[in-house]
């Protein structure tokens, strides 16, 4: 077992040797670099640990005279963001976001795209250094792809690390609808293996309730906030061992808002962003990585504290949900005999709701308006947990022999936070009756 100590010092060993927990998958042997070099395969879970994307997949390719083969179908996709709340979006291949691409430094790709739209479109590849006249932006560097045609991009991926694809023409409507997915290049000779790769896009959209288009228009009121266009509790978990190295990574490509992305229990290394690898001195050990709009960051820690840990973007509006936008505050009201005159005389069954926080409006169970969700949360092992959007969990478990979801997290006796014991208020001198005052602070002043 790698210790977080270790791990963090810069002195974790190489991860050897391949987990019983991965699945190998046969590939041919070898592909063709530019020369015409025959450069071998690497075998997803024999030379480098597949990436898992979270309520997604990754595409599937094949060899084709040494080119790995892609095909992407644009298209428009009824999608659900969680039970309760669908949209008609733009995707790729059914999906939103597209599927995965994954692939291996050196490889050579060719990625077909059909256009199923109703408007032209193109596929940029972020990140991805390649000749120009692959780098797909509409009208500047290729034709738009019309309604009904295919086009095809071919290049060698002479990087790795962590990218993603997306529209470049009329950027505005189409990405607002969906239309993007994550590029994952591996390593071609890596240092270490992970043991867990996952990979989340992050994305905000406006959906008003009882409505079923993200309006491509909004600019600064955005009221869904997604990982993988998903939102709690809708998310699957991550789920690692004990020990296990794991990666996430976070590509951004929200309209206009950056996403301070937390981990809980653990301390992480930034080891990348989307420009590639961030050499070791200059890795910062952190809590909360910023993930600007139109960037990403892979993170890196040793699971090494088990139980069921919140990941979530920092930005508390963005763990709320469509309930929240158009809300009246209501924090201190004191509604007195209201609810008992309303109830009596015009709605059977009112309650005030928001006076002391907006955690009540899912916990209450009140009707929500058609296709829309509660401002936030799903149920918990101990309660409703009163977060959602852009937040999810990762499960760490001992002893596991499957990366299926373990449910909730046993706790060991006396390691949760309960009621406090008259006895124990006592022995320690707690009066809950007054307020501990610190004391009085002094000026002193220098002569």
């Amino acid at each position: 077992m790698i210790t977080r100590r270790k791990f963090l010092s810069g002195t974790a060993a190489a991860a050897g040797g391949v987990s019983l927990l991965r699945s190998v998958v046969s590939a041919p042997a070898q592909t063709i670099a530019p020369t015409g070099t025959p450069v071998p395969l690497a075998q997803p879970g024999r030379d480098y640990t597949p990436v898992i994307t979270p309520n997604n997949v990754s595409l599937p390719w094949k060899i084709v005279d040494g080119v790995k083969v892609y095909h992407l179908v644009a298209e428009e996709v009824k999608h659900e963001f969680a039970p309760g709340l669908e949209a008609f979006c733009w995707g790729f291949n059914g999906r939103v976001h597209g599927p995965t691409i994954e692939a291996v430094e050196g490889d050579r790709v060719r990625i077909y795209v059909t256009n199923k739209l109703p408007a032209a479109t193109s596929i940029h590849w972020h990140g991805i250094i390649l000749p120009n006249g692959m780098d797909g932006v509409s009208g500047l560097t290729q034709t738009p792809i019309k309604p009904g045609e295919t086009f095809k991009y071919e290049f060698t991926l002479k990087q790795h690390g962590t990218h993603m694809y997306h529209s470049h023409h009329d950027e505005m409507t189409q990405m607002a609808l969906g239309l993007m997915g994550l590029f994952v290049i591996h390593p071609r000779n890596p240092k270490y293996r992970v043991d867990r790769d996952f990979a989340f896009m992050l994305s905000e959209w406006r959906i008003d309730t009882g409505t079923m288009r993200p309006n491509p228009n909004e600019m600064t009121d955005f009221n869904v906030f997604s990982m993988n266009a998903r939102i709690f509790p809708g998310m699957e978990p991550m789920v690692a061992k004990l020990g296990d190295r794991v990666r996430i990574r976070f590509v951004n490509l929200s309209a206009m808002d950056h996403h301070p992305m937390h981990l809980h229990g653990h301390t992480f290394r930034v080891v990348e962003t989307d420009g590639g690898q961030i050499p070791e001195s200059a890795q910062q050990i952190e809590t909360t990585v910023l993930v600007q709009v139109g960037s990403a960051r892979a993170i890196e820690f040793i699971a090494d504290n088990p139980g069921d840990w919140p990941v979530h973007c920092h930005m508390t509006h963005h763990t709320m949900t469509q309930m929240g936008d158009k809300f009246p505050n209501m924090i201190g009201v004191k509604s007195g005999k209201l609810d008992e005159k309303i109830r009596s005389s015009l709605l059977p069954g009112y309650m005030t709701m928001g006076g002391t926080g907006m955690a009540d409006m899912g916990t209450m169970g009140m009707p929500v308006p058609r296709n829309s969700l509660p401002m936030m949360g799903g149920p918990g092992p101990f309660d409703y947990i009163a977060m959602g959007g852009m937040f999810t969990v990762i499960k760490i478990r001992e002893g596991i022999t499957s990366y299926e979801d373990p449910g909730w997290y046993k706790h060991p006796d006396g390691t949760v936070a309960g009621l406090a014991a008259a006895g124990d208020l006592q022995r320690d001198g707690v009066d809950v009756q007054t307020s501990p005052k610190p004391p009085e602070q002094h000026m002193h002043h220098g002569s």
